[in-house]
């Protein structure tokens, strides 16, 4: 494909800003063209189907695979995902946890590349037990929280989120 043909997408990314800086970062994450794949909501509260206990599992995983990063608040929704992420700082030289010499920082250690990890480790089990392409929407939202009051409100909205789930946004 020449490059020229490519569509050309705003970036929602905050010119200048280094997203690898420790922080705290809401993401929300969606399922292509807003299909319902990981439960439903009944009675205000989110009931995970199968598929959505793997993207649990999943989520639940990346400081596993992200020594520097703390999860905070987060909900699974029927085609989305909200949630707080936190990078931390580093320790030693190299990013090398002294406990740990096998903990490591990605090359990038950006959000970005922790949500690509994320997407990437869900995909694996999707194509290998449903045999589809492709689940993700393009991208993701971010927003840097900045300060407690912040941090409050967004942490409300996330665990009110499955209540609010017949006005939200992404309900199909």
């Amino acid at each position: 494909m020449v490059e020229e043909n490519l569509p050309h997408r705003r970036s929602i990314r905050l010119h200048g800003y280094d997203y690898s800086q420790g922080g705290l970062y809401f993401v929300t994450i969606c399922v292509k063209d807003k299909e319902c794949l990981f439960g439903t909501v009944v009675d205000g509260d989110m009931v995970l189907n199968e598929f959505g206990n793997i993207v649990k599992k999943c989520w639940l995983a990346i400081p596993e695979h992200y020594a520097y990063v703390v999860l905070h608040g987060y909900i699974i929704m029927p085609n989305h995902i909200h949630g707080i992420i936190e990078i931390g700082e580093f320790v030693g030289a190299n990013y090398h946890s002294p406990e740990n010499e096998a903990l490591f920082r990605s090359p990038s250690g950006t959000i970005g590349s922790i949500i690509r990890g994320l997407k990437i480790g869900v995909m694996k089990w999707y194509k290998e037990y449903l045999q589809v392409k492709s689940i993700w929407q393009r991208s993701y939202y971010e927003h840097i929280i900045r300060n407690d009051e912040s941090y409050q409100k967004i942490t409300e909205y996330i665990y009110e989120n499955p209540g609010n789930w017949l006005t939200d946004d992404y309900y199909k």
